[in-house]
């Protein structure tokens, strides 16, 4: 049984925590932390309405601040930190879970909020010169706490989402039972959704925009090939969704497989969007609301992408209108027995039965149901070793099995249709 702390309350955050109220046998009791205490007592309220048998505290935390983070550790006292709070805020809190002797596990890879940062600035442009990408996000900063979290005996379980996160997942799961070889990986994020408004974001706009119109990347024979935004297009039929029109990104599962799967010649991550998103999206970038360098507006410092974010709407009030479905994966090619073989791996989300059990639109829900699954095999002790890991790198089958029982069911598909 476990005891852990939550920080965040967002639609992910919800998501997450309402999961693990259905899986109280592991978690019996928790707390939810966040800068506005008001959305955790909501939320608490709700659980507590419908029945929830799970002990549910909550607290008023910055995520920024490492002491401040160390204080509710400290007087809540528990075995492990889920961190779906911000990007920006990872490294804070996997100091304050080494500081106070405590698990963690998040859903994305740290980034850095201010991107101008002299400090920052050197390491990241001396990454690009010697890696060969140049997104704002990347492993190395909490690679790096390997060796802390291994002395003292605890586990950073990175990027336990849905991409990354399940998608990893899927590529262990194929390798273990699919695959003597996997030669490529294509992952497939397809959301097929309408929310009915102009623009908007399904995640985060500040960290969805900013990955957006960054430069595409993708890994073939053991190195990085940098793209401009958008510039490879592809259209793909996706079963229960249809054909889509789909780009090539940047994304942080692509380097941690890259690393952690053996023999692989090239990954690439694709994912879909409409011409209304992006007629907006490169409107908004050619009159500076993406940029993260503040401006002085009427005596005060702004951000552009933040005073954008205040104004669209908050993609956890999205699930109601929000109809469709989305359709992400993996399609892998490879060797097995001396023959090539060709699998596609897929989960299938419809975001009105997502709101209809949880009050979510499904990408919340699709990174919610494993944030807690990442957790629960950390706190069950099935995940549970010193260091600082991937998804791949831990037996898939029992993540696999809850996928199947906490609402992700996913399918195998042989000889699916491929991307050229």
């Amino acid at each position: 049984m476990s005891k852990p702390l939550v920080i965040g309350c967002g639609g992910v955050a919800s998501v997450a925590i309402q999961k693990c109220c259905q899986n109280a046998g592991t978690f019996p009791e928790l707390c939810i932390a966040s800068r506005t205490v008001s959305k955790c007592d909501a939320l608490k309220a709700k659980l507590e309405e419908a029945g929830t048998p799970v002990k549910i505290t909550t607290a008023t935390v910055n995520a920024d601040d490492v002491e401040d983070i160390k204080r509710v550790i400290t007087a809540y006292g528990p075995d492990l930190v889920l961190n779906v709070a911000l990007p920006y805020q990872d490294l804070a809190i996997m100091d304050a879970c080494l500081a106070c002797g405590v698990h963690y596990v998040d859903t994305a890879n740290y980034e850095p909020e201010d991107t101008d940062d002299p400090a920052w600035r050197a390491i990241y442009e001396k990454r690009c010169r010697e890696e060969g990408f140049t997104a704002f996000f990347d492993y190395s900063w909490q690679w790096a706490y390997a060796q802390k979290f291994e002395q003292a005996g605890l586990t950073a379980l990175l990027g336990s989402g849905f991409d990354p996160g399940v998608t990893s997942v899927f590529s262990a799961y194929a390798l273990k039972h699919y695959f003597d070889e996997i030669h490529t990986i294509d992952i497939l994020d397809c959301n097929g959704g309408d929310h009915g408004y102009p623009f908007a974001t399904n995640f985060n706009p500040e960290i969805n925009l900013r990955e957006v119109s960054a430069n595409g990347s993708y890994w073939q024979d053991g190195h990085w090939v940098e793209t401009k935004p958008m510039e490879i297009k592809r259209e793909y039929d996706f079963p229960q969704v249809g054909k889509k029109d789909m780009y090539l990104l940047h994304h942080e599962e692509i380097e941690s497989l890259a690393k952690n799967i053996p023999g692989v010649r090239r990954i690439r991550f694709f994912m879909t969007f409409g011409q209304s998103y992006l007629t907006h999206m490169k409107c908004l970038e050619n009159v500076g609301m993406l940029s993260t360098s503040p401006i002085e507006f009427e005596g005060k410092q702004i951000v552009p992408i933040q005073f954008l974010k205040a104004l669209l709407p908050d993609p956890a009030s999205l699930g109601p209108r929000t109809v469709g479905k989305t359709n992400i994966g993996c399609i892998f090619s490879g060797v097995k027995d001396g023959k090539p073989r060709t699998i596609y791996i897929y989960n299938v989300c419809d975001h009105q039965a997502c709101y209809r059990e949880l009050g979510s639109q499904a990408i919340s829900y699709t990174t919610g149901v494993p944030a807690m699954i990442g957790a629960a095999l950390v706190a069950n002790g099935a995940w549970r070793k010193p260091g600082v890991f991937n998804l791949e790198q831990m037996d898939p089958d029992p993540f696999m099995e809850m996928l199947n029982q906490y609402g992700l069911p996913w399918v195998v598909q042989e000889d699916p249709a491929t991307v050229e």
